[in-house]
């Protein structure tokens, strides 16, 4: 049976997304989507260029105010209560660059104790142990190899130990090994915490292999949802990647199929 797109929100629920929009003057960027994603869960939200998926993630950061609408996070309104929830949320991106002239030790400890983390030496060792940054501690950040900067740009996301982990493409441009390494890095921090993970992707594979859910989105709007494997299902075919290229190409509809 299909699963709606518009899921209610829950108690039990991380994130709840209620009927938000976002208006850039002329253009609706979002437009009326609601979800709930469950604690502890990995969640897909795909789509492809334009589909929506920054601009949600930027409001679920608080980052970006919604034109209407509410978001909660940890069970807090992000309009009126963000600061009493922005400690346990934390973002990566590739896309994001950290200061280049700064060390990695140097940036990690900036983030730290924005995060205002209890003792910034101890965090920032064990996060370089753990992503096997040791070696490169002391160099400059903008002398750092792709994969590399990923490592960074991960351990910056994790230094507060946070509840809710929201990724922009956390893979992008590596090497099928180191993304692989990232991919397992994020398994074990989710095993070990039991975080929520919210993973915005274009690697198919990736999102058959960590996701638990998927929000599937075109046009600034929520257009299905469903496990991977439920998805490939019920759309007939036979990867997510099959099931993406339908949607956003308008090809077919999961209730045609």
């Amino acid at each position: 049976m299909k699963q709606s797109a518009q899921q209610p929100a829950s108690e039990e629920a991380a994130i709840e997304v209620a009927h938000i929009l976002k208006r850039y003057g002329s253009v609706t960027a979002v437009n009326d989507i609601s979800f709930a994603i469950p604690r502890g869960s990995v969640t897909g939200l795909l789509g492809g260029n334009g589909a929506g998926k920054t601009t949600t993630i930027a409001m679920i950061m608080g980052l970006v105010a919604p034109s209407e609408g509410s978001i909660r996070v940890l069970g807090r309104d992000m309009r009126r209560e963000r600061h009493k929830v922005l400690h346990r949320i934390n973002f990566e991106s590739p896309y994001v660059e950290m200061p280049m002239r700064l060390t990695v030790r140097q940036n990690l400890t900036v983030f730290a104790e924005l995060y205002g983390v209890a003792d910034t030496r101890t965090r920032v060792a064990e996060l370089a142990e753990a992503l096997d940054l040791t070696a490169v501690l002391d160099r400059p950040s903008g002398r750092l190899s792709a994969g590399q900067k990923t490592r960074v740009s991960l351990a910056k996301a994790l230094v507060n130990v946070p509840d809710v982990l929201l990724l922009d493409e956390p893979t992008a441009s590596l090497d099928p090994d180191t993304a692989d390494w990232i991919r397992s890095r994020l398994e074990e921090y989710r095993r070990e915490r039991g975080a929520t993970i919210l993973l915005a992707s274009h690697n198919m594979g990736e999102v058959e292999r960590l996701c638990d859910d998927v929000i599937m989105m075109k046009g600034g709007q929520v257009v299905d949802r469903g496990a991977p494997q439920a998805l490939i299902g019920r759309y007939g075919r036979t990867t997510m990647e099959d099931v993406f290229l339908d949607v956003a190409r308008g090809r077919r509809s999961a209730a045609a199929s």
